[in-house]
């Protein structure tokens, strides 16, 4: 939010210097007021330029920057480029836990359907693509999984969530959740 507020910012003040434009001197860097030509008889280097900028102040910049954001937004609402609030995708599953052993897997239960390693944050769910980001808030609050595994065919709307010990997928046990789709 903060980066978008001083985007438009800066593109406040450009707008405006644009606007309120008058002509200027063709030197490059030239942040003092000589003229041009005696800006061409110096020799530029970025110790100049430092030196310049040390002695300028952003204040007056900054004040003219919400100046001009204040009057844009009164006069023209439209400018606002507020995204209106996106409804969040929910489902209620059935979600219930896994770990790394070949009687609740396949032959290779440390990796995934999708080709990588099981590790903390992985689900597996048939209805949802690879790489689909999800929360279970109920559960877990705002902690993001991955789905990354499938699960066998007949389970559908489910939610298989991986756990590092058979024990702790056994506490877990199964539950009806509302999960959020992140993205």
């Amino acid at each position: 939010m903060y980066m978008k507020q001083m985007t438009a910012i800066a593109l406040s003040v450009i707008a405006f210097n644009l606007a309120t434009a008058v002509p200027a001197d063709a030197a490059l860097f030239n942040w003092t007021n000589e003229s041009v030509e005696e800006s061409n008889n110096q020799a530029w280097s970025f110790d100049s330029l430092y030196q310049d900028i040390q002695g300028f102040s952003f204040e007056p910049v900054k004040a003219m920057a919400l100046e001009a954001t204040a009057v844009a937004s009164v006069t023209n609402p439209a400018t606002s480029k507020a995204k209106p609030k996106t409804k969040v995708k929910t489902f209620l599953v059935s979600a219930s836990a896994y770990s790394s052993t070949p009687d609740q897997t396949d032959s290779t239960p440390f990796i995934t359907a999708k080709g990588t390693y099981v590790r903390d944050g992985i689900v597996a769910a048939n209805f949802l693509p690879f790489g689909t980001a999800i929360k279970i808030p109920e559960i877990y609050g705002d902690k993001i999984f991955i789905v990354e595994d499938r699960m066998n065919k007949r389970y559908w709307h489910n939610v298989d969530i991986w756990f590092s010990s058979r024990e702790a997928a056994k506490q877990f046990g199964r539950k009806t959740v509302t999960i959020e789709i992140v993205s």
